[in-house]
Formats: C-alpha cells, sequence, structure tokens
C-alpha cells in the first residue's frame, strides 16, 4: 500500500506546483528509489490528459560516466535529450540519491566541463518558465537520511512534513516580505564573521511558495553584479557532485569573490569559483522562510529553506530575477543568521535573529 502521504505529494507537484494540462508532454525524472512516487505522478499525469515520459537512473551511473568519460565525451552535447525538453510543457525532477559522496573522489576540472557543455540545457529548464514549466523535489532515502542524521523514519516525516503545507497561506506572507525587500535598494547582511552589503538588481525579489522547488520557502532576488562588498563566513558545509567544502570564508569587492577560503577542499571550492567569468560573482541572495524546515541536512533543497538563514549562490542569476549575471555554475551556499545575525534593508533592521520585524 502507497503512504497517503506520497499520493498527496503527487497530487500537489501535479496540480499546484506544475498544474499539468490535457496534452501536455511531462517528464519525470529520478532514480529507481524514488519508483513509490515516480507511479503515483506517472498514474496523475495520464489522468490529466496528459503524456508522461520517464527518465530513472541507475545506482553508480554518474560515476561510471566521470571515471570513463573522455574529454570528447565530457564535451559532447547531448542533441537527443535537448530536442525532447523543447518539446516538453512540465519537467518534474526528483532527487532520490543513494551514495551522496558517490563523486567524491572525482577530478573537479571533469566535473566543470561537464557543467560548462550542458549549461544550455540547465538554463532552459531553469530560465524558461514561459516554454517549461519545472519544479525540483526530493523522495526520502537511506542516504539523504544519513546525511541528515536521522532514521528513514524521522527523514520521512520531516520531508512530507515540510511539502504538506498550506502553501496558498504561506504565498501571502511571503508575498508581503517581498514587497518590503523589493523596495530596498541596499540590504546588508550582519552575521558572525560576515558583513556583506548588496544593491537588488531591479526590483528583483521573487517568491517561492512551492511551484519551482518543493518544497518551497524563501523569497530570492538577484544582486547588481558588482555591488557586493565585504566578507561572509558560511555556517553550514556547502556540499556539490558529492563534495563536502567546509567552513567558507568569503571576500568580495566590487561584487567579485577576490579571495575563498574553506577548512577542507578549498582547492575544489575555487575550481568551481573559476568556472567561467561570472562564477566568482553573486547571482543569488536568497532568505529562507519554510517554517517547518528548521535543522540542516546536507540537502540544500531543505537548507536554503530554513527559516532565519540566508543563501547566497556563486554564478548564474535567474531569468526571472533579471539575469543580471551568467554562468554555467550556480551553486547556494548557507548563512544561519539566527544567532547575532541581521538583515538591514535601506538602514533599517528588517530581520533579527532569525525573527522578522515587518
Amino acid at each position: 500500500m502507497v503512504d497517503p502521504r506520497i499520493k498527496e505529494v503527487a497530487r500537489i507537484l501535479v496540480d499546484y506546483s506544475t498544474k499539468v494540462k490535457k496534452g501536455e508532454n511531462v517528464i519525470i525524472s529520478g532514480s529507481t528509489e524514488a519508483a513509490p512516487l515516480i507511479k503515483e505522478l506517472y498514474k496523475l499525469v495520464i489522468k490529466r490528459g496528459a503524456y508522461p515520459s520517464i527518465k530513472v537512473g541507475l545506482d553508480g551511473m554518474s560515476y561510471i560516466y566521470y571515471k570513463n568519460a573522455s574529454q570528447e565525451q565530457l564535451k559532447h552535447f547531448p542533441d537527443i535529450y535537448f530536442d525532447e525538453l523543447k518539446r516538453t510543457q512540465v519537467y518534474i525532477g526528483i532527487i532520490s540519491d543513494t551514495n551522496t559522496r558517490e563523486l567524491s573522489g572525482i577530478e573537479p576540472k571533469k566535473i566543470a566541463t561537464r557543467q560548462k557543455t550542458t549549461r544550455k540545457i540547465s538554463d532552459y529548464i531553469v530560465n524558461t518558465q514561459d516554454k517549461i514549466r519545472r519544479v525540483t523535489t526530493i523522495f526520502p532515502t537511506e542516504a539523504l537520511a544519513q546525511d541528515a542524521e536521522m532514521s528513514l523514519e524521522e527523514y520521512e516525516d520531516f520531508v512530507f512534513g515540510s511539502m504538506i503545507l498550506d502553501w496558498n497561506k504561506l504565498n501571502k506572507r511571503y508575498k508581503q516580505i517581498q514587497r518590503v525587500m523589493n523596495n530596498a535598494k541596499e540590504i546588508r547582511i550582519i552575521g558572525v564573521d560576515t558583513d556583506l552589503k548588496l544593491r537588488v538588481y531591479k526590483k528583483s525579489f521573487v517568491v517561492d511558495a512551492g511551484e519551482e522547488n518543493f518544497p518551497g520557502g524563501e523569497v530570492f532576488c538577484a544582486p547588481e553584479p558588482k555591488s557586493v562588498n565585504g566578507h561572509i563566513r558560511f555556517t553550514y558545509p556547502a556540499i556539490r557532485s558529492g563534495v563536502e567544502v567546509t567552513n567558507i570564508h568569503a571576500e568580495f569587492k566590487d561584487g567579485k569573490c577576490i579571495k575563498a577560503t574553506a577548512d577542507k577542499n578549498e582547492k575544489f571550492l575555487n575550481t568551481m569559483l573559476d568556472t567561467d567569468k561570472g562564477s566568482r560573482y553573486i547571482g543569488e541572495l536568497g532568505i529562507g522562510m519554510n517554517p517547518k524546515v528548521t535543522k540542516f541536512t546536507k540537502e540544500l533543497l531543505f537548507d536554503e529553506k530554513i527559516g532565519g538563514t540566508i543563501h547566497l549562490a556563486f554564478g548564474m542569476a535567474y531569468k526571472q530575477c533579471g539575469e543580471p549575471n551568467k554562468s554555467a555554475l550556480h551553486w547556494d551556499i548557507v548563512k544561519d543568521l539566527r544567532k547575532n545575525g541581521q538583515i538591514i534593508a535601506d538602514g533599517k533592521v528588517v530581520q533579527k535573529n532569525g525573527k522578522w520585524l515587518i
């Protein structure tokens, strides 16, 4: 018997997040671990009169690829897949890792090369909402539960508890915050070993209430690329392609990260930041606001939604924010402001120690 929470999550994804319509082409992508959710989505998409296309990955395929791929293969663009994407109206991607450290031993330059090659695909999925509606979600696995330091049962309760919420009510509150922040010209972030200023690009704050990331729970903007100045000590590890980078400190001058240090995997950090000319600039400032996400889990889909945190993304700015910075990289890293932290908008404290004052 299928967990009724999985059925409800599938319903929200199809009817709320992506609003699947009759006659549309829908890609559903995930691993075999996500089979219960994939099947429910598949059933609902068919019932809505749409046409599902299932992309299921097998354990270990990413490692096999990067371990064996030549430079020619790393630089080969997947035209067939891109052609299918351009004929697709809805994309539902499911994170369901069975080994979150699968690529830890892979040469970072290989990963960066592949990111550059497939950038057109990621840009299309993320930045062309007028052509394809996408949502990224997660299905609880043993590996993800281990990273979160929970049992699988505890992790399932956490995951589904952060998803099955009154999203219409939350959306109203997020829009209140959005309006205030979009009226600000300069934002200052103060916290432990942190003092950072930036200017908001053209009132670019956007609400994420579960339409594109599920669970949702943030407001985010693009800074003016050359406006970021100061320094920040990120609270939590940044994890990319299974590589964990800890205790990151970044210094900015006229928008560019001029120095980035870390206690662990500093070389990987700087290799990623040197992906292209836009990757040392900030493409996103996000503010976490999901009331049910209170703990760091080493899964960014949740961690960037922790209430009382902010995150900065090195690299690409979203098109819906005006896309003032372009890059093949988009790497979010989280800073906790719940202790000795402040968000200041045009000189006024709007959040203190993780609590909104507006």
